[in-house]
């Protein structure tokens, strides 16, 4: 594994001051041949969001303090979204409701971090996603969010590179 895919991330690792596991997080990575502008709009522009990742539709956009809703065609059901940071081009960071895998906070917090690489012509994207309790619950529920990440990024490069849907059928 790379230095970006950890078992555990957040601000403080999710470990303790000890470095004891405190609670389950994960990082994921990818490279698209866009610059960092258009892939920092494809997340925070609901309706390019909506051509690659909520199959049902995304009402309002990634910016600091607003409540959007994803919907998954696939996954039925709206999901709120709070917004908590948004820095145009670089970074956003959202919280969405979790059920009790979460460490008792009920939301993680995903982390989209934008970065340009080979001269400004591609973007590193990396997502982070943290706050499950150490359970089987907890570890379900994270591997399956680490699994509709790298989805996300995939459907997202594959949509910006060729105007292609991946993620549709893809679940269902």
């Amino acid at each position: 594994m790379s230095d970006d895919t950890n078992s555990s991330v957040g601000a403080d690792g999710g470990a303790s001051e000890s470095g004891e596991l405190t609670e389950l997080g994960f990082t994921v990575s990818g490279f698209i041949s866009k610059p960092v502008r258009e892939v920092y709009e494809a997340v925070a522009d609901p309706t390019v969001l909506s051509e690659y990742f909520t199959t049902g539709g995304a009402k309002g956009r990634l910016e600091a303090g607003a409540e959007v809703h994803w919907d998954f065609a696939d996954f039925p059901g709206v999901f709120p979204v709070d917004v908590i940071e948004a820095v145009a081009r670089s970074r956003i960071v959202v919280r969405w409701g979790a059920e009790e895998d979460s460490a008792g906070q009920g939301y993680t917090t995903t982390t989209f971090e934008f970065d340009p690489v080979d001269d400004g012509s591609r973007t590193r994207v990396r997502i982070s996603e943290s706050a499950w309790r150490l359970s089987d619950a907890g570890a379900k529920a994270a591997f399956g969010n680490s699994m509709g990440w790298t989805g996300m990024l995939a459907a997202m490069k594959v949509w910006l590179e060729h105007g292609i849907r991946l993620r549709e059928g893809f679940y269902k």
